[in-house]
């Protein structure tokens, strides 16, 4: 395996278990704060706040890691009609147009960062600029993620590997 595959490899696994850390973190947090409820009728102040904000920062993390195995909606109709070359040319502008609504959507989260993070979360007093933090992270990951799919992508209309969808349960289309 090339050092370059084996670092594509470790990029996805770090991606997978941050998005996993996350997901741990927010679902420790909502049953300790229920349970707390239920059996002493407290809760923790700020467990809505941080598993709202656990959520979206999941949300924008795993958002590459579901590009990469096919997993976002996708209508083929058109696509399936078309002779093999005009594919390739469809799914290389697609590539394109996703590259740049992801850099723009990079530029706009940072604009959010920067007009939001005066201001502070209500229960935590977090600064706001943490959680916008996460469209841009979120939308570069994307960025990071199509172009290292992209060229299996644009010839054969795969997403990822045989090999890491397979392990990782995903689909190819």
């Amino acid at each position: 395996m090339s050092f370059f595959r084996k670092a594509e490899r470790a990029f996805v696994a770090l991606n997978a278990w941050v998005v996993i850390l996350c997901m741990v973190a927010m679902s420790g947090v909502v049953f300790t704060n229920v349970s707390l409820r239920y059996l002493s009728g407290q809760s923790i102040p700020w467990a809505d706040e941080v598993a709202r904000y656990l959520m979206i920062w999941m949300t924008f993390l795993a958002a590459g890691l579901v590009l990469r195995q096919g997993g976002h909606v996708a209508i083929t109709n058109l696509h399936d009609l078309l002779p093999n070359r005009v594919r390739m040319a469809l799914r290389a502008a697609i590539v394109l147009l996703l590259l740049g609504f992801f850099a723009y959507m990079v530029w706009v989260g940072q604009q959010y960062m920067n007009r939001m993070g005066r201001q502070l979360t209500p229960a935590t007093r977090v600064s706001y600029w943490y959680i916008y933090l996460a469209m841009p992270v979120g939308f570069s990951l994307l960025m990071a993620h199509l172009l290292l799919i992209a060229p299996r992508f644009i010839r054969s209309g795969e997403h990822a590997g045989e090999d890491e969808g397979a392990a990782s349960g995903g689909q190819h289309g």
